[in-house]
């Protein structure tokens, strides 16, 4: 495994994490609590020492797996657990609240169903632009001078709202989407982070199951997979990236003996982002870690990447399907990641 210390902690975070949006079931089709546990311990197993999740994930489905499957283990002072805050729901119904009271409730129940008195990393899960940042992060502040929290994060904010953060809040990491086919943080936030020596923590490297290279035109999404509702797995739009997959295996293949999925997780570390969240919610899922570990990219493959993807990819989405609705939106409209 590759490690790399957060910048103003001690903390040392394996290179890649463990998401378990997945393994919480919502937006996923369900979660089978037994096989999840076996996933987080396979993980470990490969050297991740850091998991990833939140209180949205399954409505706290997902912490209280993760709390089981830690408490199992043993040497929770070895594991890092990183959840957020920031999202409130009812009745199924997702929107975001980042207020001051919303931010000690939310950390009480998320220390109660991880199973700990402790949290290592802290996201804020989406900004809340209903009411001033500084509250939300004056809130984050607290927690981090408690040592209730050992980092501070955001999660899906711009540079501008991690200015007004940074102000009120040390800030340690960020948590954006990042992945081949999903590059808008390269405008703005990447080098901003970079600058100010907060470290990029990225999910979606596999661009939700896109670039695992196990999907084929006429693929069915069932029951509420959040994918039925992302524009990339409609029609036109959807052959059109499985074309771009289908050349970026051939290059993985030919040119470094590696599977599309490999590939891709190693193309958002070359790309310089320290952390790169990696899910799954079966053991056998995690069996090609040891396969994105240990080599490198070079300029001419970075390049070739950026081709095919120009060739094939006609009609280009990002992820901002996935966007929670405000306070004020909140009677329609889903929260995703």
């Amino acid at each position: 495994m590759e490690y790399f210390t957060i910048s103003g902690t001690s903390i040392r975070v394996s290179r890649i994490a463990l998401g378990t949006w997945a393994i919480g079931g919502w937006m996923w089709g369900g979660t089978e609590e037994k096989s999840s546990i076996d996933t987080i311990h396979a993980a470990l197993n490969k050297g991740v020492n850091l998991i990833d999740t939140a209180p949205v994930y399954g409505f706290g489905a997902s912490e209280e797996i993760v709390g089981k499957a830690v408490e199992a283990y043993g040497g929770r002072e070895r594991i890092l657990l990183s959840t957020k805050v920031g999202l409130e729901w009812k009745d199924g119904k997702v929107w975001r609240n980042g207020s001051r009271d919303r931010v000690m409730a939310e950390v009480e129940n998320s220390l109660k169903r991880l199973r700990t008195d402790y949290i290592d990393i802290y996201f804020v899960h989406w900004p809340d632009v209903t009411r001033p940042m500084a509250e939300t992060a004056k809130a984050m502040r607290e927690l981090y001078e408690q040592n209730v929290i050992k980092a501070v994060g955001v999660s899906n904010h711009t540079q501008d709202q991690m200015d007004v953060f940074r102000s009120e809040c040390p800030l340690h990491l960020s948590q954006p989407p990042y992945n081949i086919f999903e590059r808008g943080i390269e405008s703005s936030v990447k080098s901003y982070c970079e600058s100010n020596q907060i470290a990029i923590m990225a999910y979606g490297a596999l661009c939700r199951g896109l670039l695992s290279g196990k999907m084929a035109r006429g693929y069915r999404f069932e029951g509420d997979d959040l994918r039925k509702q992302d524009p990339k797995f409609n029609e036109p739009r959807f052959s059109q990236y499985l074309e771009a997959v289908d050349k970026l295996k051939l290059l993985a293949d030919k040119n470094f003996g590696k599977s599309v999925l490999a590939f891709s997780v190693r193309w958002v570390m070359e790309k310089g982002v320290p952390i790169t969240i990696w899910g799954g919610r079966k053991p056998s899922q995690m069996d090609p870690i040891d396969e994105v570990l240990g080599w490198s990219m070079d300029l001419a493959t970075l390049s070739a990447v950026d081709s095919i993807v120009a060739e094939h990819v006609l009609a280009p989405v990002g992820p901002e399907f996935m966007a929670p609705p405000t306070g004020l939106q909140r009677k329609s409209g889903p929260s995703l990641k």
